[in-house]
């Protein structure tokens, strides 16, 4: 806890007016604090004691629904020591939370509404810290996205980049920034602008928006444009980790690239900056042409030398999560807490251990090893940053517009319009496609990690005669393989659903042994885009890059004709050995006649589509 409670009755003028507001939710009229001058920010860091400053900078999760929920006690006092999400907030004079479904707090959009707003409370109470939080969330839309249904699902980066369109970018920047400002969120640690180089990357993949450098770079920056209309954008993770075979959060990658192929991966971070993007996130990777003994999240090379000096950011930096392995296998938590703020980081976040954390850099400050001016610098930029967006002055939300914003028509015929333009056909031997709704009969099979079970009664839905053989697992076993072969005697088409199939022989073999029934076998690749490059007997190959609902429906309309894919591969897929290219950047075949460029069949006023780079094949 804070030495003294003096600090609150002696705020500041924009603080005073963030403590004066009502505690229920919506605030009263009150000044424009967004242009306050810059002497009430020093006065502030002045007022607080080094304690409430470290607490400014750790930025953690907490376990419940409301401040006050006692049903994940336990977690907190297994982390905290104490009961409530309140609690936390208070005993660490904490400047932000990080929201997660696993903790409790996603649970609707109403009840996160409920969160947000009774958290401020208890940071503007006389125990709190006496400043607004940043209220955070991972929510990038597509494999990670924290907050379900009825917010609106997003068909995910990698779609996105298949539409190559920055009209649709900046359309989901604004559904995103809309939505968690809705429930109280005012960051978003988003969007990813990892260039997925490696077809390999067990982390990244459908995450990233594509592998071409400027194509990643303008719809980053669009997203982030439409994003900051309303919250706070991340470009993650610096200084790139599309290119790495492990996955931090069990590992420390290395990448051992020149400095060439580095820069390729840092123009989208520089097209976020130029962008004006309110903060970017540290990698937990070492990139040895920058740093060949310390990864960027502790490395004065990467964070003050490249990302401040060289690449001319001034805004928010904040590490990775600090629980991942790549940090907690290699150093103490009192040792990455110091060593992340002497490399340039404003933030620590999601640290395992808080109270390690905060006693560290308070003794790295009294021996010298941090000045005590360091750790203003990042106060100082943070509540710049809370001032500039509004936060000081009103960090509540209308729980009452939740209903009207979260979820509504128009963000999910943009998400819909996103996944019809993201559908990208790589082969159709024959003609395979469209189905014909009126007379054919589907067989729907599939690794159980891509849900095919979910895909299966849309087509149903739609009017198909389908025959469904489900499993689960990543890898079919015989038994299941067994079932589906007998089972496509009875149907005109086999649709099979996999999931990363380049690396596994089971659902190699499965698609092998259907194909080799006669029955044309339709292959929608549903997470990484490059299963293609082993699924030679396929007569059709769709790329959904995901398998949720948004994703599944474009597949439906594909597979029936609604719609004429018209998506282009975001990413080289190599050959299956990675010596050559099988399919470049940018190709995409479609139906005969042009393709569909007009959303959901029920609607229309899709943003214009300027085109991938001209490498599609013909139609056929």
């Amino acid at each position: 806890m804070k030495e003294s409670s003096s600090v609150h009755r002696a705020r500041p003028a924009a603080l005073a007016l963030a403590a004066g507001l009502l505690l229920g939710g919506v605030a009263p009229a009150v000044a424009d604090t967004h242009d306050a001058p810059a002497h009430d920010i020093a006065v502030m860091v002045e007022s607080m004691t080094l304690e409430e400053k470290i607490g400014q900078m750790t930025w953690t999760h907490v376990y419940g629904s409301s401040a006050h929920d006692t049903s994940m006690a336990a977690s907190n006092q297994a982390r905290y020591g104490v009961d409530t999400p309140a609690e936390v907030v208070q005993k660490y004079n904490l400047g932000g939370v990080l929201y997660f479904a696993w903790s409790g707090n996603t649970n609707n959009p109403e009840q996160i509404a409920g969160l947000s707003n009774s958290l401020q409370d208890a940071a503007l109470a006389e125990e709190g810290p006496g400043i607004p939080l940043a209220v955070t969330i991972d929510q990038e839309g597509g494999l990670v996205a924290r907050v379900g249904p009825p917010a609106t699902q997003l068909p995910g980066n990698m779609a996105l980049g298949a539409t190559f369109d920055t009209d649709l970018a900046q359309a989901q920047g604004e559904i995103l920034g809309a939505e968690l400002q809705a429930m109280g969120v005012n960051v978003n640690f988003a969007p990813v602008v990892d260039l997925n180089s490696n077809p390999d990357n067990p982390v990244i993949g459908i995450r990233s928006m594509g592998e071409d450098t400027d194509a990643v770079s303008e719809l980053g920056a669009a997203q982030i444009n439409g994003m900051q209309q309303y919250i706070g954008a991340t470009a993650k993770h610096f200084p790139g980790h599309g290119d790495t075979e492990t996955d931090s959060h069990y590992g420390l990658p290395v990448v051992t690239y020149d400095r060439a192929t580095l820069d390729d991966h840092l123009q989208p971070f520089q097209a976020a900056i130029d962008a004006g993007v309110d903060m970017i996130m540290t990698a937990h990777i070492i990139v040895e042409a920058i740093d060949p003994n310390l990864p960027g999240t502790l490395s004065p090379d990467v964070l003050t030398g490249l990302l401040r000096q060289e690449m001319g950011f001034d805004g928010i930096i904040t590490t990775d999560a600090l629980d991942m392995a790549a940090m907690t296998d290699h150093w103490s938590q009192s040792e990455m807490s110091v060593m992340a703020i002497q490399a340039g980081s404003d933030i620590l976040l999601n640290s395992p251990d808080v109270d390690a954390s905060i006693a560290g850099v308070q003794e790295a400050v009294a021996n010298g090893a941090i000045s005590e001016e360091r750790i203003d610098e990042s106060v100082t930029r943070i509540l710049e940053w809370k001032a500039e967006r509004g936060v000081l002055e009103d960090p509540y939300t209308d729980p009452g517009a939740v209903d009207s914003i979260v979820g509504n028509a128009d963000h999910l015929n943009t998400a819909a319009t996103i996944a019809n333009r993201s559908i990208t056909l790589l082969r159709n031997e024959d003609r395979a496609l469209p189905l014909d709704v009126d007379s054919d009969t589907v067989l729907v099979v599939g690794a159980g990690s891509a849900w095919p079970e979910r895909l299966g009664p849309m087509l149903a839905d739609r009017g198909f005669d389908v025959i469904e053989e489900y499993d689960n697992g990543s890898s079919p076993s015989p038994a299941y393989r067994e079932r589906a072969v007998a089972a496509a005697s009875g149907a005109d088409a086999v649709v099979f659903t996999s999931y990363n199939a380049s690396s596994n022989a089971a659902q190699q073999q499965m698609v092998a042994a259907l194909a080799a029934t006669g029955t044309p076998v339709i292959v929608v690749a549903a997470r990484n885009p490059y299963d293609i490059n082993v699924f030679a007997d396929a007569d059709a190959v769709l790329n959904s890059y995901g398998y949720n609902v948004v994703n599944y429906g474009a597949v439906v309309r594909a597979i029936a004709g609604d719609i004429n894919p018209s998506g282009a591969l975001p990413v080289d897929v190599p050959t299956v050995d990675g010596s050559q290219t099988l399919l470049p950047i940018g190709y995409g075949r479609h139906y005969p006649g042009p393709p569909d460029h007009a959303g959901p069949p029920e609607h229309s006023g899709a943003p214009d589509h300027a085109g991938p780079p001209d490498h599609a094949g013909p139609d056929n």
